[in-house]
C-alpha cells in the first residue's frame, strides 16, 4: 500500500479504553500513548480499599476493568455515592489540588485501575502543553456538567 504511512495507528485495547473515557476522548492515537506512558497500572481485590474518606487526593483513576464502590461516612453508618464499572474515573480533583478525599473507593470485584498522578499531569502540562489543554477542557467540562447538576437538583452519581 503506498500511502499506508498516513493510516491512524490501530489502539490497542487499553489505548481505546483510554479514548473511551470523557476525559481522554478529544486525544489522538499519538497523544493517547504519550498519556498511557504517564499511567500507572494498580490491580485491586475485592474489598479492598483504594483510597479512604479524608486521604489527601494525589491522583484520578480509571477502571479499566472490574467495578468499584464509592461510600461515604453518614452517621455510623455509610453511604453509597457511586457504583462505576470499566470507562469510569474518580478522584479527578486531585489533579488539580490535594485537598483530602470526600469519599471512600473500594474494589467491589477484582479489578484493574490506570492511575494519573497529579504530579505527571503537571509535568505533562509543562512539557506538551497541548496535551495538557485538551485534558484540563475535558476535567473543567466534567467539572462544570457536575456543578450544573447539582445546583439543578439531580442526584449526584460519583464522588469527587
Amino acid at each position: 500500500m503506498i500511502f499506508g504511512f498516513l493510516k491512524s495507528p490501530e489502539l490497542s485495547p487499553r489505548l481505546l479504553r483510554l479514548k473511551d473515557s470523557a476525559l481522554f476522548s478529544s486525544l489522538t492515537p499519538l497523544e493517547l500513548k504519550i498519556v498511557d506512558g504517564l499511567m500507572h497500572e494498580r490491580r485491586y481485590l475485592t474489598d479492598e480499599i483504594i483510597f479512604d474518606e479524608g486521604e489527601e487526593g494525589q491522583a484520578l483513576y480509571l477502571v479499566m476493568s472490574g467495578r468499584v464502590i464509592i461510600s461515604r461516612q453518614l452517621g455510623a453508618g455509610r453511604e453509597v455515592v457511586a457504583e462505576l464499572s470499566a470507562g469510569s474515573f474518580f478522584g479527578d480533583l486531585a489533579l488539580l489540588d490535594n485537598s483530602p478525599r470526600n469519599a471512600q473507593t473500594r474494589a467491589l470485584e477484582n479489578c484493574e485501575l490506570a492511575v494519573f498522578f497529579r504530579a505527571d499531569f503537571m509535568g505533562l502540562m509543562e512539557t506538551d502543553p497541548v496535551i495538557g489543554y485538551k485534558i484540563s477542557l475535558a476535567l473543567a467540562r466534567h467539572i462544570g456538567r457536575r456543578l450544573r447538576d447539582w445546583m439543578t437538583g439531580k442526584p449526584q452519581i460519583e464522588a469527587l
